[in-house]
């Protein structure tokens, strides 16, 4: 096919060299050295013509080859050169008999980041960050751009990279990483979880297979919170092969009961008696037994089902709730999670009136944990909306602190919340540290400033429940209180729990028991 018009070749096209017309003008010469040298003359000046016409012929254009496709924010390598580039370091490895390995490094709740501020913002925290890391590393180490917020960083080569090497460096890409960024008239402090593997430890061969492996690793790092660090491993890999099955089981559980609402009771501090429960999944796995809420909301999550996951524990509560009735007893709110997404609905307040008239409960019955991420929008006035349907539906809101915080005044307010959850890293060992009492006491002086309840959330010791109370925390809950129960026990351990209180000696206010 010819080229024509613009960028197409003036050369003469490629093709048989003995068709060439350039050997036109060898054939008086040809034929002059056969009659005045004879055959061998003949035959030496036509093998000198064939070389020539063979050495000077036109070569076909070299196939082109589209520039490798770079990330339009970062500028940097996506995946596939970045698989191109850790299989090039595995063969230098091998021939030099040294170590290469593959670091991952993620943002940690990207997608928070990017309600919390305008995409631009966000793409100059991405472009920063990855100028922070790019900093860290050697010359001839690489960096590159995954999916899901990740960078991907190719170590070249080198003789001492061993496992204790590779930590150091993550902890120092970590501490970079995690600097505050200046945006303007204020500061974003990003935080980052990492993975990495060694060569040694991939699970088969190849440049794609290491960074899959780091990625995993990356994963699994996410999966226990912000700023953490992981090394690939087999138990790790197996971990992620069963996370994966429970993905495409989830939907099935969901919907033939296999996943269900058990209770878990929350104590008044004043009291003693039950003030309230609290809707935690569980799931009975026919081959692994009792499964968590973390492994639930894991899977729930990955197959993208939270907002049936919401629904579902919802109709569970609601229909405990009618059953109290029945039984004549009273335990208080029922409260339950409430997803991002179907906080982002417009008819959410619509279905959960159709719902309390279809199950005759009142809403007030019902307490809608929000956590405070949700609440972080940069601008999503459907949830601010909601949040204001719901408080006048009669629902009462109960605001669910993260593990970091911050937790202030305006967000509590945006909130309309009737409740505040203490996260358990701030109730952990609060009988024995006191700066974890300062913490919580400052949280429950703002709470009882706003007219607001306070429940600690995960108390696991006697002397952890008893330092809450001393401290004006309304509700506990948590393994100190008691475990969630099934529908079906609860009763029982109500009662058992009634006779505890009743057989405790009160002290009257004259101070005699």
């Amino acid at each position: 096919m010819r080229l024509s018009g613009r960028g197409a070749s003036s050369k003469p096209a490629a093709g048989p060299v003995l068709l060439r017309r350039e050997l036109v003008v060898f054939l008086p010469a040809v034929a002059l050295a056969g009659l005045w040298f004879g055959l061998e003359g003949l035959l030496l000046l036509g093998l000198t013509a064939l070389l020539v016409a063979w050495m000077t012929r036109p070569l076909p254009p070299p196939a082109l080859t589209p520039e490798a496709a770079r990330d339009p924010v970062t500028g940097l390598p996506l995946r596939a050169e970045a698989e191109a580039i850790m299989e090039s370091y595995l063969t230098e490895a091998m021939v030099t008999e040294r170590r290469t390995a593959c670091i991952v490094v993620g943002f940690d709740a990207p997608e928070l980041l990017l309600r919390q501020m305008p995409r631009s913002s966000f793409e100059d925290v991405m472009q920063r960050s990855a100028e922070r890391l790019s900093g860290m590393l050697r010359d001839s180490d690489r960096l590159a751009w995954l999916e899901e917020a990740r960078f991907a960083v190719m170590l070249r080569p080198s003789p001492a990279l061993d496992q204790e090497a590779l930590i150091q460096l993550s902890a120092k890409l970590q501490t970079a990483f995690e600097t505050p960024i200046s945006l303007g008239s204020h500061a974003v402090q990003p935080t980052c979880h990492i993975g990495f593997c060694r060569m040694d430890l991939a699970p088969s061969a190849g440049g794609s297979a290491l960074i899959r492996a780091a990625c995993t690793a990356a994963s699994e790092a996410a999966r226990n919170g912000h700023s953490a660090i992981r090394s690939y491993s087999r138990a790790i890999q197996d971990a992620a092969k069963r996370r994966s099955e429970l993905e495409r089981e989830v939907i099935g559980a969901l919907e033939n009961g296999q996943i269900r609402a058990f209770f878990q009771p929350q104590l008044s501090t004043d009291t003693g008696a039950i003030s309230g429960l609290q809707a935690i999944p569980r799931w009975l796995h026919r081959k692994r037994g009792m499964l968590t809420e973390n492994d639930i909301l894991s899977a729930v999550k990955a197959a993208d089902l939270e907002t049936r996951f919401a629904e579902v524990m919802l109709l569970q509560a609601l229909s405990a709730l009618r059953d109290f009735d029945s039984a004549d007893v009273d335990y208080g709110p029922v409260s339950l999670p409430l997803c991002t997404g179907l906080l982002r609905n417009p008819k959410l307040v619509d279905r959960l009136k159709w719902e309390f008239d279809r199950f005759e409960i009142g809403a007030q019955r019902i307490c809608l944990i929000v956590h405070q991420d949700a609440l972080a929008q940069h601008d999503d006035a459907t949830i601010a909306d909601n949040l204001a349907r719901i408080d006048a539906l009669g629902c009462r809101i109960e605001l669910a602190m993260g593990c970091d915080g911050p937790i202030s005044a305006p967000m509590i307010r945006r909130a309309k919340a009737h409740r505040l959850c203490i996260h358990r890293a701030f109730i952990a060992r609060i009988d024995q540290d006191p700066e974890q009492q300062r913490i919580v006491a400052a949280i429950i002086a703002l709470s009882e400033g706003l007219g607001v309840q306070t429940v600690g959330d995960g108390t696991k010791s006697l002397g952890e429940h008893a330092l809450l109370g001393q401290l004006g925390c309304n509700l506990v809950q948590g393994p100190a209180v008691a475990p969630p129960i099934p529908l079906e026990e609860l009763g029982d351990w109500s009662r058992q729990h009634r006779t505890k209180l009743d057989a405790t000696p009160r002290i009257d206010s004259s101070g005699r028991i």
